[in-house]
């Protein structure tokens, strides 16, 4: 964490460029819009990928919403959102905007149907500051949803916090829902 700005650094470019490969491979096999449905993403919805990295769920989401939907891709590491921006053109996904942000989201209050935090929360310094963020942009009754690295943290996590409960659960993956503050 930055001490004079109580932000979190990216990684360095050769960690995120490894991390981004070891990724693609693993996704490839991965059924990424099975996943999503798991998740709850459908048509029309808007998407918070947090996290976002290279873009592989951002962009299967982002067809999954389709065009009345939108997804925003964040992420602090300027290599993913230059990666994702490049996907995005390439694909010719008008329905994606990205964020360029440690945590803040700069969304509205309420905007947000599905949180995607994938790969994430372990990663993550100020944990109760990320969950008072992705709550404070999720819509009532909606889905924060964990895949990956620090599933057992996280509900740890927002069983202290009580803003979420448990959802569905399956082997290193939780859906959360947000309750009323």
């Amino acid at each position: 964490m930055n001490e004079r700005s109580g932000r979190q650094k990216p990684m360095s470019n050769m960690t995120f460029k490894m991390i981004s490969l070891t990724a693609a491979v693993f996704y490839k096999v991965m059924n990424l819009s099975k996943q999503l449905q798991k998740s709850g993403v459908r048509e029309g919805q808007t998407v918070l990928d947090f996290g976002c990295g290279s873009g592989h769920f951002t962009i299967a989401a982002a067809r999954m919403v389709e065009d009345n939907g939108k997804v925003y891709a964040l992420d602090m590491h300027p290599l993913a959102i230059e990666t994702v921006k490049k996907k995005v053109a390439k694909e010719s996904l008008p329905n994606v905007r990205t964020i360029l942000s440690d945590r803040d989201t700069g969304l509205p209050d309420e905007s947000v149907d599905v949180v995607l935090l994938y790969r994430t929360f372990y990663l993550v310094k100020d944990k109760q500051g990320l969950l008072d963020e992705l709550h404070r942009v999720l819509k009532p009754d909606c889905i924060l949803s964990v895949l990956g690295g620090g599933v057992r943290d996280c509900l740890k996590a927002i069983e202290k916090d009580g803003r979420f409960l448990l959802a569905g659960r399956g082997r290193r993956f939780l859906n959360l829902r947000k309750v009323k503050a």
